[in-house]
């Protein structure tokens, strides 16, 4: 008899393993509590199909988005998903930054990421407007569409049977005494062989739920994104970034060409004020209290308050913080250059000591797997990730 199995959530990382269970055998229901699929982080990302190069050789992350930009492309061509491998810049803009350039292209070559290290002309030949004393030239980056890749995968799930069901929180989870999982959702009880959370910005709630305690608690960052006006969006022909501060899971805002032309910047990270907050209005006392009471907080407050996170506040609040930012990339870019768009919040994992978990983080029980930590680059990542969750799941049933 095929197991059952129950995936809560329906972003792109939900669905990639409930597609790597049907591929295995398993009848699969998942459980999304918003009216569409891929609501949150999945929809509201930059799109780009990361390379693997700035994450530690042998992590999770490195692993998996490496061999994930592969197979996320090679998805994308075989369904019908827009998408472009289009490569990136990421520059040096003082020769300050040239030691942290050449680190991250060592890491680069120990992750196996097609890159090399060009010089301030020849980043000029991609990117006339650019900024550079020097740059390293990343040429597996792609921009992609998420959001229809979540689209395809709903219909591979569909076509092969899987209970899907939108609208469908989970309020409760318990194991019965013949050890099938119960997950109540006000509407019904489902009932299966082992569970799956993959509840992103909610995920340690729902371990908890489960009688699981996680060791690391979410904290979400919002990250704020601007566009370029359409008469300015010459001054980007691809992808631009600057050299990432290593100390910080932030890779710092940069410039993004979209599928359709329009250019991105950003984002920026600054503390949401509830979980889902994409604006500096959404606020949940709730949320806040719990963000409040977590050792970990105060611990990180210490260490990147002042002026890592006073500056990002400050950005937030100023166009023209912002526009100073991009400009070190791109010179001629001005605040009357941009337009407010989207923003983001990254479900980031938090330690009791105050440090953030840079690795994706996954736990397991007796019939369970939780992931406690999936942000960037989880979507690029995401059928390895299934892969790997669907494996994980099946040794422990």
């Amino acid at each position: 008899m095929a197991r059952k199995v129950t995936v809560i959530g329906g972003g792109i990382v939900g669905l990639a393993v409930a597609r790597s269970l049907v591929q295995r055998g398993a009848q699969v229901t998942v459980l999304e509590k918003e009216a569409r699929w891929g609501a949150h982080q999945t929809g509201h990302n930059s799109n780009v199909v990361h390379a693997g190069l700035y994450y530690k050789p042998g992590s999770l992350k490195a692993r998996m988005s490496v061999a994930g930009n592969r197979s996320m492309v090679e998805y994308a061509q075989a369904n019908g998903v827009p998408v472009e491998v289009c490569g990136k810049l990421v520059v040096a803009t003082s020769e300050a930054e040239l030691p942290a350039l050449e680190v991250l292209a060592q890491r680069a070559e120990a992750n196996g990421v097609p890159a090399k290290m060009i010089t301030q002309g020849q980043a000029r030949e991609y990117e006339p407007e650019v900024a550079a004393v020097a740059a390293l030239r990343v040429e597996s980056t792609g921009i992609i569409d998420f959001p229809a890749v979540c689209a395809a995968i709903v219909r591979e799930l569909e076509t092969a049977g899987a209970d899907l069901r939108l609208s469908t929180p989970a309020l409760g989870i318990r194991t019965s005494e013949r050890g099938t999982v119960e997950v109540a959702t006000g509407g019904a009880i489902v009932r299966s062989d082992a569970l799956v959370n993959c509840a992103g910005l909610h995920s340690d709630r729902v371990a908890r739920m489960a009688g699981f305690s996680p060791k690391a608690r979410i904290v979400p960052f919002r990250g704020e994104y601007y566009e370029l006006r359409p008469d300015r969006s010459h001054l980007v022909k691809g992808l631009i970034y600057p050299v990432p501060d290593p100390t910080l899971p932030f890779l710092g805002v940069h410039l993004t060409r979209m599928l359709d032309g329009s250019v991105h910047a950003g984002p920026n990270a600054v503390l949401a004020l509830r979980r889902e907050g994409y604006r500096w209005g959404d606020l949940s006392v709730a949320d806040l209290l719990e963000t409040a009471r977590f050792p970990g907080t105060w611990r990180l407050a210490r260490k990147y308050a002042f002026p890592v996170g006073y500056e990002e506040v400050r950005r937030s609040l100023s166009k023209r913080r912002f526009a100073a930012s991009l400009a070190k990339l791109v010179p001629a870019v001005g605040e009357d250059d941009l337009v407010r768009s989207g923003a983001g919040v990254r479900a980031q994992a938090l330690l009791p000591d105050g440090s953030l978990v840079d690795d994706f983080l996954v736990e397991q029980g007796h019939r369970q797997v939780h992931v406690l930590n999936a942000p960037s680059p989880a979507a690029t990542s995401a059928l390895e990730i299934g892969n790997h969750l669907a494996e994980l799941l099946f040794t422990t049933m």
